[in-house]
């Protein structure tokens, strides 16, 4: 879990080292309320992807004639932070596919996937096969698709600064992996 008070603690000491009075006005309650947001936003850190799919994984009977279509939730808006620098990814979008095998999932519950997989120290990359393995494990499908588009205010806030650059992974399981048609439908 969390611990609030140790975060709390190290803001304070962080504060201090910047150079800044943490018991001046505007900061005293700096350290509470950065524990709070961080509880808040690293919530899926104290969630495996197998807990997260049990969480949200209630699923229904997919119609008799449903083998072959696709579901895609698309523009799923979303935001994380690195592992690197805990600099945030933000303006991502998410689009998430899988082919029904006799269950389907309920269409809120895919963004809440992506939501708790996103509260997470990460990388981009992971984000995309996490959700991937959640959907997976929760649908019994393999055949799952993620992409994901997103800024990283490592690349646009510091170093090199770069306000335009988007960064774009795209992660493919099953039917999705070799089937240019239906990457296709993902993408269109």
């Amino acid at each position: 879990m969390i611990d609030e008070e140790a975060i709390k603690e190290h803001v304070r000491g962080i504060l201090i080292a910047l150079g800044e009075d943490p018991d001046r006005e505007g900061l005293v309650e700096t350290p509470k309320r950065v524990a709070h947001m961080y509880s808040e936003v690293f919530e899926g850190i104290n969630y495996s992807n197998e807990e997260i799919a049990e969480m949200f994984g209630k699923t229904f009977e997919a119609p008799d004639d449903s083998g072959s279509d696709i579901v895609i939730v698309k523009d799923i808006d979303a935001f994380s932070y690195c592992e690197h620098h805990m600099a945030l990814m933000y303006d991502m979008k998410i689009t998430v596919a899988y082919i029904p095998k006799d269950r389907v999932i309920g269409l809120s519950k895919i963004v809440r996937i992506v939501d708790m997989v996103t509260k997470r120290l990460q990388l981009q990359e992971r984000i995309g096969s996490d959700i991937a393995e959640v959907i997976s494990l929760a649908t019994k499908s393999d055949d799952v698709a993620v992409i994901i588009q997103a800024t990283h205010s490592c690349m646009t806030a510091r170093g090199i600064r770069n306000t335009q650059a988007k960064t774009v992974t795209k992660h493919w399981y099953g039917k999705f992996k070799t089937d240019m048609a239906l990457r296709k439908d993902v993408v269109e």
